[in-house]
């Protein structure tokens, strides 16, 4: 073990004072991520302070995410946080983009003009939400059987999930997270100093041992997908979701997070654990997906707690969703042409995805996507086969920046990509990975 108190010489004589030189060091690239910090007591030796003092500037350091404890494995210096989500590579010109994860733009609504909604003065704290669209969204979730007795909206789902997780955890707290999963929510775990813990999904979701192993380690938080996960796809059988909820309903005390992000373009029912007597839950839709991305809304259902720990919060930063925002998703909501596109893209988007998968099976090649508009292809090589891919013509993701410890894959978003294409795809796809085992051994 090495005793990072001589290579960089931690200073200090009171808890204040040894807490900021660690942070000195941290952010002085002296101590680096990983980093292991001295015992406790070896170090108040060192210093000629109590065992009591370092304990204290080690458990303010754990607190602001500086650093973690890995229990045996000691206090280290924690993952460098991220200041901004990883972004994919761009699209090399000339290429099909099949990476991006959007929907496609020809099934998107038109918006309403700003100019034709209210201006009319109103206390926005005091009322942040706009009756007519609470009651909206209390139908659109409750008729899928979530229960809608408090809801609320924020700017977007990672606004609200973030938000959720800074109130409920603190740095260094653990939270299972599906594996694949949304390299969004990964960077956000990281970015508040959490840590993810991963948990392996199916075609029907998180895996029930993957989250009975979480819960015994001590998650604070589980965030998962009903349908359409991306990027593997999977949706909650009954079954699934039932193993789900009995696992939970032992553990009260976690907060379960159930991002709902394609609701009406999943195309799969909607199983949701939010049904199964949880004490602490929210349920989160964004409009992203079928209404277009530049509508920064999202609408949650939860528990009382988790409303008034959200709310509270949200008043002190951005105090309210603009109602100018709320009226325009409101409009699209209840519009009854605006919801025939959306259930004509949510079918689109099945018969794309579902197009693939049959291509891709019939000529032997493993793939999931049971729901949403994203395959995932388990592949050996992720760089072989996108660039093998990228002379063909095609651009699709690499796995690595959805992956915590599963193995590899590459996902392909099929929101675009019509059934006549799909063929040709599969037919690359299948030469590629003859090509790429032919170099790195198949």
């Amino acid at each position: 073990m090495t005793n990072v108190a001589t290579q960089y010489g931690i200073s200090g004589d009171t808890a204040k004072g040894i807490a900021s030189s660690v942070e000195r060091g941290v952010a002085e690239g002296a101590l680096a991520p990983g980093a292991t910090l001295p015992p406790v007591r070896r170090l108040a030796d060192e210093l000629g302070v109590s065992p009591g003092t370092v304990a204290t500037a080690y458990k303010e350091l754990r607190q602001r995410g500086i650093v973690v404890t890995r229990g045996r494995g000691g206090t280290v210096v924690a993952p460098a946080p991220a200041v901004a989500s990883r972004r994919p590579p761009k699209v090399p010109q000339g290429l099909r983009d099949l990476a991006g994860g959007h929907p496609d733009p020809g099934l998107l609504p038109g918006l309403p003009p700003v100019s034709g909604q209210s201006r009319a003065v109103r206390s926005h704290r005091s009322t942040p939400r706009l009756a007519a669209l609470e009651e909206a969204v209390r139908e659109w979730m409750g008729a899928e059987g979530v229960p809608v007795e408090q809801v609320t909206f924020a700017h977007g789902a990672l606004d609200l999930i973030g938000r959720l997780l800074s109130v409920e955890l603190r740095p260094g707290d653990a939270v299972a997270m599906e594996d694949p999963g949304y390299h969004h929510l990964l960077d956000l775990l990281t970015a508040l100093g959490l840590r993810a813990v991963p948990v392996a999904v199916d075609d029907e979701g998180m895996r029930p041992d993957g989250l009975d192993k979480a819960l015994r380690a001590g998650v604070r938080a589980v965030v998962c997908s009903p349908r359409a996960q991306n990027p593997f796809g999977g949706c909650f059988s009954a079954a699934r979701r039932d193993q789900l909820v009995d696992l939970l309903r032992a553990s009260p005390d976690v907060l379960v997070v159930e991002n709902d992000h394609a609701s009406a373009v999943a195309e799969a029912p909607l199983r949701t654990l939010a049904a199964g007597g949880l004490a602490r839950w929210v349920h989160v839709r964004t409009v992203s997906k079928f209404l277009g991305a530049d509508l920064r809304w999202a609408a949650a259902a939860c528990d009382a707690t988790t409303l008034a720990r959200h709310d509270g919060r949200m008043l002190l930063t951005s105090g309210w969703v603009s109602h100018l925002l709320q009226e325009t998703v409101h409009q699209l909501l209840t519009d009854g042409g605006t919801r025939a596109l959306v259930a004509r893209a949510g079918e689109t988007y099945a018969v794309r995805r579902k197009a693939l998968l049959r291509e891709l099976g019939e000529r032997g090649v493993e793939a999931h996507g049971a729901s949403g508009m994203n395959v995932w292809v388990p592949v050996r090589d992720e760089s072989a086969v996108v660039n093998g891919l990228r002379s063909y013509g095609w651009w699709v993701a690499a796995g690595a920046r959805f992956r915590l410890t599963s193995a590899p894959g590459v996902r392909i978003t099929t929101a675009g990509l019509e059934p006549a294409d799909a063929a040709r795809l599969a037919s690359d796809f299948t030469a590629v990975l003859g090509e790429s085992e032919a170099t790195y051994g198949g």
